[in-house]
């Protein structure tokens, strides 16, 4: 199959006459017209063999990051159970896909998203960890233990995640974290790829 990254005028009108030669003018007219409407650039699969055309918009591009506390210093924890972490400062949110009311990031479209966040300590005989989940689920966990200065950890990963699934953190059992001015701890997260239904 073929695949071309329409970007820019001439890149549409070769698109366009390409598909001419394939499929009835009046189709390619509709799906040119519905596509300039809805996106500035697309990917459009071509397999001739089976006269058809599939579609990936470029949608759902979100990038987020947010720190801790809006504003002042001090303490988050410890509790007896897990307990989610709400970033609250909001340093980026491109696409708003992350709610600083509730702390949790929701994937706008299927795709790849690469996560970040970063834990503080300051000296203290309780531990400091935060797990990243998704959908609930423990994925990962940075910890860190400092008992007389500052010490921060950091972890990451990138998921798979489908429309609507939904990543945040949760404050480990039994920990502390400090924050203050300076943002020590964030949270971070990124689209690197819309990845529609017949891909994977």
């Amino acid at each position: 199959f073929y695949c071309v990254f329409v970007t820019n005028f001439h890149h549409f009108l070769m698109c366009f006459i390409a598909l001419l030669l394939h499929f009835h003018p009046h189709f390619c007219l509709i799906f040119f017209a519905i596509l300039t409407l809805f996106s500035r650039s697309f990917l459009i699969w071509v397999k001739p063999n089976w006269r058809k055309c599939f579609l990936c918009f470029s949608v759902g591009q979100v990038a987020f990051s947010a720190s801790l506390l809006t504003s002042g210093a001090g303490h988050t924890g410890p509790f007896n159970a897990f307990t989610p972490l709400v970033f609250r400062h909001v340093i980026s949110n491109i696409g708003n896909a992350y709610s600083p009311t509730t702390g949790f990031f929701l994937a706008p479209v299927r795709g790849a998203y690469h996560f970040e966040f970063y834990i503080a300590a300051l000296g203290s005989t309780h531990n400091s960890g935060a797990g990243l989940l998704k959908n609930g689920e423990h994925v990962v966990v940075a910890y860190e233990t400092e008992a007389t200065s500052w010490g921060q950890s950091a972890n990451g990963a990138t998921l798979l995640l489908e429309a609507n699934d939904v990543v945040s953190l949760r404050l480990w059992v039994h920990s502390r974290i400090y924050e203050n001015e300076n943002r020590h701890n964030t949270f971070s997260g990124l689209n690197q790829i819309n990845i529609g239904d017949n891909i994977i």
